[in-house]
């Protein structure tokens, strides 16, 4: 009776046509997303028998496939900016933000760093290359070496607004690294560097710093005291219905919740 039950159960759910790419379900965008987008996928593909390919070809693209229709949601790290949703409304598309989780851009330095915290202020300030020495902060007399992400990046878009503010420009002497893996290994090995990461990314191979005087921990992320936190978005073409709305809602869940939490990020 069980496995009739089972059986049942994965036919309906693999025979629902939720206008998903292929017929199983099609996900594209953000690094800082992709470990949760993973870990959904493989506990869905389990569960229900669907097939869930996920990308992360950057927040960017994630918009860009949603609005293409290349994928069925987005993972970003950003909201949506306003040039991104004009475009969509031209093709006939509806993005519809789904908040997945809640994360903390850590600033990253080297171990060896003795640099405990930094204010928002200076982190911009060595961002924008008028402090180009550990000195100057309190300390090593060693150059600072500014590791960024690459434009498309969603956690990239996400500091520029919570650190640098508009319209500030980051030093055309940083150095760009393509994902959060990348810039932590780079990070790791560079005793001068500095960089920032999402919360799930961060080992012991790096120093995080405070921020304003405030650690990432999941209780000031959550409560806004840790003053570079964002939301982790999914976007769906409209109301998602069928196994994307199941996908989708399987963040507000026990299981979902207990995956986001074990990732390092803070479940909603």
């Amino acid at each position: 009776m069980k496995r009739i039950l089972l059986l049942l159960s994965v036919l309906l759910f693999a025979s629902v046509d939720a206008g998903a790419v292929g017929g199983g379900i099609v996900i594209d965008g953000s690094t800082t997303v992709g470990p949760i987008a993973k870990s959904f996928a493989a506990y869905f593909k389990n569960r229900y028998a669907v097939p869930v390919t996920v990308s992360e070809s950057g927040s960017g693209n994630g918009a860009k496939g949603l609005i293409n229709g290349t994928c069925d949601i987005a993972s970003m790290s950003r909201a949506m900016k306003g040039r991104e949703i004009a475009a969509a409304a031209t093709k006939g598309v509806n993005p519809v933000a789904h908040t997945i989780a809640l994360d903390g851009i850590a600033i990253v330095v080297h171990p060896s760093n003795p640099v405990a915290g930094l204010t928002r202020a200076q982190i911009a300030s060595i961002y924008e290359g008028r402090i180009i020495s550990w000195k100057g902060v309190g300390g090593p007399n060693a150059r600072i070496v500014v590791i960024q992400r690459e434009s498309n990046s969603g956690t990239q878009g996400s500091f520029g607004e919570l650190v640098m503010g508009k319209g500030v420009q980051i030093t055309r002497n940083a150095e760009t690294q393509a994902s959060n893996g990348a810039v932590k290994n780079r990070v790791s090995s560079t005793p001068g560097a500095i960089g920032f990461l999402g919360m799930g990314f961060v080992d012991r191979s790096v120093k995080v710093i405070g921020v304003n005087g405030v650690r990432p921990s999941l209780s000031a992320i959550r409560n806004g005291s840790y003053p570079v936190s964002r939301p982790l978005y999914m976007y769906t073409n409209g109301q998602p219905t069928g196994v994307v709305k199941q996908f989708i809602d399987l963040a507000g869940t026990v299981e979902g919740k207990r995956i986001v939490g074990e990732l390092g990020f803070i479940a909603q």
